[in-house]
């Protein structure tokens, strides 16, 4: 496998996101750590602490603005549980950047839940929210991640969430 080069720019995100403005919230990929295995040499359990850290930055052009608030405009808690599903994707992105066209054609990922989620602090325009995922467990189609959201070093939200991943790539 071929050394990844980071950070993932916009067209290798959305090579892997099926998602368009105004829901693609991952601005820049900018670190995954993962096991060096080949497909095919993978278990579920492996893909267990993968770590993925992105960077969504905050403009106040974002339309869900305008209403959210209109005289304190904050990034709904919704869009930062989104964003942070968003980046746990790219927790299988090192076993699938070989053939990313078919990954993209075969492979859906669907938000099936989220558990203790707390908002510290609000994002607001000109933040630059770092996410984290990590995989915390993954027992065949279904995923589960830890995440985080920053703002300048402190914790601004965090989750547990779920996610169904249906792939027609073999990558166990």
């Amino acid at each position: 496998m071929s050394e990844i080069q980071f950070p993932l720019k916009m067209d290798v995100i959305q090579s892997v996101l099926p998602h368009r403005f105004p829901f693609l919230l991952v601005d820049r990929v900018l670190d995954i750590q993962f096991p060096k295995k080949e497909p095919g040499k993978l278990s579920p359990q492996d893909m267990e602490g993968i770590r993925v850290k992105a960077l969504k930055n905050v403009s106040i052009n974002e339309p869900y603005l305008a209403g959210h608030f209109p005289n304190f405009p904050i990034v709904p808690g919704v869009l930062l549980l989104e964003s942070m599903a968003q980046v746990g994707i790219f927790s299988i992105y090192p076993y699938v950047c070989h053939e990313l066209d078919r990954f993209s054609k075969t492979v859906s990922v669907v938000l099936m839940g989220a558990n203790e989620v707390k908002f510290r602090k609000p994002v607001v325009p000109g933040d630059r929210a770092e996410i984290e995922t990590v995989v915390t467990r993954c027992r065949g189609k279904i995923w589960t991640f830890r995440g985080m959201v920053t703002v300048e070093g402190q914790k601004v939200m965090e989750a547990e969430i779920l996610a169904r991943m249906e792939s027609g790539v073999d990558i166990f």
